[in-house]
């Protein structure tokens, strides 16, 4: 009998923050296996440009410029796509800054831009996919990027994780409230990525230097790649975890396990 357990052929789903990094490779990843992409990210060229890469391929993509700090442009992201595919099924919330900095230098503003990307930009987006998902009564998946920064202490980056501490229990919290629409909510948390996340390109150590750091702290010795991530996302947007809500997956070479 054929296993259709991770079949997404045809769904719809919205990847903020996609026009580069590991928005871009989840976006890509996605349409590779049949599903219809929205991208969605402030950087509109990058944006379009991700869009004409899975077009390419032969896959369905459409990009869409969206601040998720603003609410208005949320909204409208969520409307293009219905108007575009008629329906939203799944939600990834990726969209992301950082800015490391030790916390008694930190200023209100950089605090500030740090919790209006990573936690209220899921709000924003979490809450009104939810609306569009609850109308069409089909439920849906809502999956958002988390980090091992949410479990774990980091110096020069308090900002980074408290948010990050606030996505996990808003999973959670979600998970339990939309339940009963056939809504589910999870997270994947990554490690140690060979990405570089906008604005902390300086702040990167000597190749020597990290690469010992990496045998130190990750099991498999090693950083991930953003493909990597791919196979969570797939596995929790999929049938595959219809049972799996309200979940935090560390995908981070046994970092955690430590």
């Amino acid at each position: 009998m054929e296993n259709h357990l991770f079949d997404l052929t045809g769904k719809v789903a919205i990847v903020t923050g996609a026009a580069r990094g590991i928005g871009k490779a989840i976006a890509q990843g996605l349409a590779a296996v049949g599903v219809k992409v929205a991208i969605a990210d402030i950087k509109q060229a990058e944006g379009e440009e991700t869009a004409k890469i899975i077009q390419a391929a032969g896959q369905e993509a459409v990009a869409f410029t969206t601040d998720v700090t603003k609410r208005q442009e949320c909204q409208r992201l969520i409307q293009q796509t219905v108007d575009y595919y008629n329906r939203l099924d799944i939600l990834v919330c990726n969209a992301g800054i950082e800015i490391l900095k030790p916390m008694i230098s930190l200023e209100e503003d950089e605090w500030d831009a740090i919790m209006n990307v990573n936690l209220k930009g899921y709000f924003n987006c979490s809450q009104l996919a939810a609306k569009q998902m609850i109308q069409q009564g089909t439920g849906g998946a809502i999956i958002m990027n988390s980090s091992i920064a949410s479990v774990i202490g980091l110096a020069n980056c308090a900002a980074y994780t408290a948010s990050k501490g606030g996505v996990n229990q808003l999973v959670r919290t979600l998970a339990i409230e939309w339940a009963d629409y056939k809504i589910r909510v999870n997270a994947f948390a990554p490690g140690y990525m060979n990405n570089i996340m906008e604005g902390t390109e300086k702040f990167r150590l000597p190749l020597e230097q990290e690469q010992e750091n990496l045998k130190r702290l990750i099991p498999m010795k090693r950083k991930g790649e953003p493909e990597e991530l791919v196979g969570s996302v797939i596995f929790l947007a999929s049938a595959a975890a219809s049972y799996v809500t309200g979940s935090i997956l560390m995908v981070d070479g046994g970092y955690s396990a430590l």
